[in-house]
C-alpha cells in the first residue's frame, strides 16, 4: 500500500466513544479544559471550519485517492444517500429544489451530484469544480469534520434537511466510501467494507488492527476535560490534530510518544491556526434535549432513583455532565463493554491510557447503537448488560424506570 494510504476517512474530533462501564479506582490528575463558554467570534471561525475547512487533504483523497474521479464517474445523489451521505437544504438553490421536487434533476447522474458539490450542499465533502470543455468537472474534492460528525433533520427528504452539527452520522458507512477508490487494494477494500454504518477504526491504518468504533457525536463537550472513551488527549484540540493529520490526510503534523504515532504530511502546516477556533465551536455545540413525548416521565422520575440507587450508576455517571472523566479513568476489566466483538483486542490497549473513561449521558437518546464499540443496540441493552455483568439484581420494572430516565436526559 502507497504510504499516503494510510491516511483515510475522517473521524474528525474523536476516536471513539459511548458508554464506558464504571466502577475501578485509577485515579489521574484531571487536565484543564475549557469551562466558561468560548467567544462567540471564534465560535463563528470554528463553525466555517468545522463544515468547510480539509486542512489541504485535497491531496489524499484527490492526488492520492482519486475519489474526484469516482464521485464524477459512479457516484449519483441515490448512491451517495445509500453510503449515508447528507445533503444541506439550506444550500440549494430554488431552480434546484424545484427540479428534485418535479422530477427535471435526475437523482442517478453523478452529474447531479457534481452540482450539490458546486453548491457546497453535500455535508463533509469540500469539492472545486471547474468548467472543463463546457462542462462542470470536478477537479479535487477533500473531507471535512462535518462528514462524520454532522447529519441533518431530513425535513426535505431523507438525507435532505438541515444541517445538525455535532450529531453523530450513524447512516454514514465510511468503509464502503473508502474502498470506491481503485487506489484502495483488495485486502484494504474488505477490512472498510466491514465496518458497515456508523462504524470506523480511527487506528487501523497505524496499527493493522481491525475493531471498528461508532462515530461518536461532538456535541456536549463543555466543561469534560476527557473526551474520547479513553481519553488520550487533555482537549478536543489533541483529537482534532490527530484526525486532521492521520485520518484525514490534512497537511501538518501529530505526535505521541506514549503510542509511537509520529506523522507528517506535506511540507506546510494548515493544521495547527484552525485548532482553537474549531475547538471553541465544538464546545459550542450543546447536547440536544429529548424530544417532546419521547418518554415516559412519571417512569423517568422513578428511574432517576434507580439511576441514584440501586442502579450504582451515579457511582460513575455524576455531576451535571453525568460523568467522573475530570477526575479519573478506570481499568479495562471494570468495564462492561468488553469483550471486543469479532474477538479484536481490546480497545484500551490501543490507546495512550489503556484505560476507559465514563461517557457523559447529555443527549444519550439520540445515538444507539451504544458502547465505544457499538455493541449494545438499545438503552434497554445498556442496561441489561449492566445489570447482568455487575450483579446489580435490578427487577423488570426497575429496568423499565431507568431506561426511560436515560432517554430523558
Amino acid at each position: 500500500m502507497k504510504p499516503q494510504l494510510k491516511y483515510f476517512l475522517a473521524i474528525p474530533l474523536l476516536a471513539a466513544l459511548a458508554v464506558a462501564g464504571c466502577g475501578g479506582t485509577s485515579n489521574e490528575a484531571a487536565p484543564s479544559s475549557a469551562e466558561a463558554p468560548p467567544d462567540p467570534a471564534l465560535v463563528a471561525q470554528g463553525r466555517e471550519i468545522f463544515r468547510t475547512g480539509t486542512f489541504g487533504d485535497e491531496a489524499f483523497w484527490t492526488d492520492a485517492l482519486g475519489m474526484n474521479q469516482v464521485i464524477a464517474s459512479a457516484v449519483d445523489p441515490t448512491t451517495a444517500l445509500a453510503v449515508g451521505l447528507k445533503v444541506d437544504a439550506e444550500a440549494l438553490s430554488p431552480a434546484v429544489v424545484q427540479g428534485i421536487q418535479n422530477g427535471t434533476i435526475s437523482l442517478t447522474s453523478p452529474a447531479t451530484t457534481v452540482a450539490l458539490l458546486k453548491l457546497n450542499a453535500v455535508v463533509g465533502l469540500k469539492g472545486t469544480v471547474e468548467t472543463v470543455n463546457g462542462v462542470d468537472t470536478l477537479t479535487r474534492v477533500g473531507t471535512t469534520c462535518a462528514l462524520c460528525h454532522s447529519t441533518v433533520d431530513d425535513s426535505f427528504a431523507p438525507g435532505i434537511g438541515k444541517r445538525l452539527d455535532g450529531w453523530a452520522n450513524r447512516d454514514l458507512n465510511p468503509g464502503a466510501v473508502i474502498a470506491l477508490s481503485p487506489a484502495v487494494p483488495a485486502s484494504a477494500k474488505a477490512v472498510y467494507n466491514s465496518w458497515g454504518k456508523g462504524k470506523y477504526d480511527p487506528r487501523f491504518n497505524l496499527d493493522g488492527i481491525n475493531g471498528p468504533q461508532v462515530i461518536p457525536p461532538a456535541y456536549g463537550l463543555l466543561g469534560v476535560h476527557r473526551i474520547t472513551s479513553t481519553g488520550d488527549g487533555d482537549d478536543i484540540a489533541y483529537w482534532n490534530r490527530y484526525v486532521a493529520v492521520t485520518q484525514m490526510g490534512g497537511l501538518g503534523s501529530f505526535s505521541d510518544s506514549r503510542t509511537g504515532v509520529n506523522v507528517t504530511n506535506g511540507t506546510s502546516d494548515l493544521v495547527s491556526s484552525k485548532l482553537p477556533a474549531l475547538q471553541a465551536y465544538q464546545l459550542s455545540l450543546a447536547a440536544p434535549p429529548p424530544p417532546a413525548g419521547s418518554f415516559d416521565q412519571a417512569a423517568a422520575q422513578r428511574g432517576k432513583l434507580v439511576f441514584e440507587g440501586a442502579g450504582k450508576c451515579a457511582t460513575c455517571h455524576s455531576g451535571p455532565e453525568f460523568t467522573d472523566a475530570n477526575l479519573r479513568l478506570h481499568s479495562p476489566s471494570d468495564v462492561v463493554s468488553e469483550p471486543e466483538p469479532n474477538g479484536a483486542p481490546s480497545w484500551a490497549s490501543r490507546s495512550a491510557t489503556k484505560q476507559y473513561r465514563t461517557a457523559p449521558l447529555r443527549g444519550l437518546w439520540q445515538h444507539a447503537p451504544y458502547f465505544h464499540n457499538g455493541s449494545a443496540p438499545t438503552l434497554e441493552a445498556v442496561v441489561q448488560t449492566y445489570n447482568s455483568k455487575k450483579s446489580l439484581g435490578l427487577g423488570n420494572t426497575e429496568i423499565a424506570d431507568l431506561v426511560q430516565y436515560l432517554k430523558s436526559l
